[in-house]
């Protein structure tokens, strides 16, 4: 059983696990086996994790959000919290995907990715390791607030006071910590076409908190 440990905390495929058990008669039942008694735990059709008793490190939800659905980057609420800017915790974990929107929920927890053109998913997308050696794709802080801007149902934000009701109010962001934006992120993001008068207005508001 000691071959799972092999794993660590990062996911792995189906083909992964066949190829450690290649002497085996048998890989599926195997891996049925595995499955059947709780050491592995299916992150969805073909994609895998150990169990806790296998792990040795902290099990990073952002690396399996990278791995379960993409090309993608953890945004909106997951990285608003990760960066402490929302008080709330975050009970599903959201990225942005250049594919189809898409949910998946197992074991781990619940996990929801939504779709935009490649133009816009490639700005301000920031690489992250929880150790330095597994890493993650993740928006920057301006990238995430533009992200739960246009992904927010229903959101049209026509005035500064606005833009100040929703992060302040609705989001209740703290951005006392901040030295600096990087507003050309959120400028980029304006020019692809997507909601661009909100993200404009984000841009200046931002620009008057520094």
């Amino acid at each position: 059983m000691n071959q799972l440990n092999n794993f660590g905390i990062i996911p792995f495929t189906r083909g992964a696990l066949t190829q450690m058990l290649r002497e085996y008669s048998s890989p599926n039942d195997k891996i049925s086996s595995w499955l059947a008694n709780g050491d592995i735990i299916s992150l969805k059709k073909g994609l895998y994790i150990v169990s806790e008793q296998y792990r040795t490190e902290k099990l990073n939800l952002e690396i399996i959000a990278n791995q379960i659905y993409g090309p993608s980057y953890v945004s909106l609420d997951s990285a608003l919290q990760f960066y402490g800017i929302i008080p709330e915790k975050v009970s599903v974990v959201t990225s942005v995907c250049t594919k189809r929107s898409k949910s998946f929920e197992n074991e781990i927890g619940i996990f929801s990715y939504y779709g935009v053109k490649e133009q816009y998913a490639g700005i301000g997308v920031d690489s992250k390791t929880n150790d330095d050696k597994h890493y993650f794709l993740i928006a920057t802080l301006e990238k995430a607030l533009c992200d739960k801007i246009i992904f927010t149902k229903n959101l049209q934000l026509k005035s500064l006071k606005a833009v100040h009701r929703f992060l302040e109010d609705d989001l209740r962001a703290d951005f006392s910590g901040i030295e600096k934006f990087n507003l050309n992120i959120i400028k980029q993001c304006a020019e692809c076409g997507i909601k661009s008068r909100e993200l404009t207005l984000l841009e200046k508001y931002l620009q008057n908190l520094k």
